[in-house]
């Protein structure tokens, strides 16, 4: 396993002094996060990757976000994020085609996204507008030589499972947050592994609280001083073989994210290196 970082692109980014700022920290990885859909093109695709070589950097994954609103609560929530709400959905499943695109110039296998509440009852009316708009995704991906990765947190790992198997790619799999797992209430990021563990391609280095409240989210807080159980966590992702990048996320910015950047990347590299 390898220690990387998300890095943000937008226009106007400056991913020189990103990368070096990453490598500075010890790292050379980083999924690349972008909800700017002015820069999906092969233009900047072409810019970013000299940066990427000049500087030294690989790109694990292109995490695609989507244009309109987004509330990230257990409400508007429902109505306002990924593909779920119907009157997003065309413009949403356009900027995914485009990061697609986007990676393909980068040559970057992997695509990540927030799907959204996705029902867990299969026989919601919105369940097979979902899951046809998913399909559409997974086949572009396909088609361009690459894996459609769910980013876990706004749904139980049996109704990820389902809606995998459902969609039935064989280039369809998990970014596993574990932290997000928690702070939606949504599962035990170690059994969650049970579930769909074969499954996961990306992992998230991030840390969490469980909710306190029916209408918000738990919080995101630094690593170590959440629930998720760090060392028994990689120790059955080892166990299951996987050998990916975990990749810390801290959402929170200034100074305080860098040390906590750097005191995450001290604390699963310790951990790494006693499964080896």
């Amino acid at each position: 396993m390898r220690v990387g970082c998300t890095i943000d692109y937008f226009k106007g980014a400056d991913l020189v002094d990103s990368f070096r700022q990453l490598k500075e920290m010890g790292m050379n990885s980083c999924q690349l996060v972008c909800w700017d859909r002015s820069v999906l093109d092969a233009e900047h695709a072409a810019e970013v990757k000299k940066i990427c070589e000049d500087e030294g950097i690989e790109i694990s994954a292109v995490w695609c976000g989507w244009e309109g609103p987004r509330f990230w609560n257990f409400y508007e929530g429902q109505d306002t994020l990924g593909l779920v709400p119907e009157a997003y959905r065309f413009k949403r499943i356009e900027m995914l085609v485009q990061g697609s695109d986007f990676a393909k110039e980068l040559g970057v296998t992997d695509l990540v996204t927030h799907a959204g509440y996705m029902p867990e009852n299969p026989h919601d009316p919105k369940y097979p507008e979902i899951i046809t708009a998913l399909k559409y995704l997974a086949r572009k991906c396909k088609q361009n030589g690459q894996y459609f990765l769910f980013e876990t947190g706004q749904e139980t790992p049996v109704t990820l499972l389902r809606v995998m198997q459902d969609i039935g790619f064989d280039n369809v799999g998990i970014n596993l947050d574990p932290a997000n797992l928690i702070m939606y209430g949504k599962a035990n990021p170690v059994d969650s592994l049970d579930v769909f563990g074969k499954y996961v391609r990306g992992v998230h280095g991030k840390d969490g609280l469980y909710p306190t409240d029916g209408r918000e989210l738990g919080d995101e807080v630094a690593l170590g001083e959440g629930k998720v159980n760090f060392p028994v966590f990689l120790k059955k992702l080892h166990e299951l073989g996987y050998d990916g990048d975990i990749t810390i996320e801290r959402e929170i910015t200034g100074e305080q994210q860098k040390k906590d950047i750097q005191m995450a990347k001290k604390m699963l590299d310790e951990i790494i290196s006693g499964l080896e």
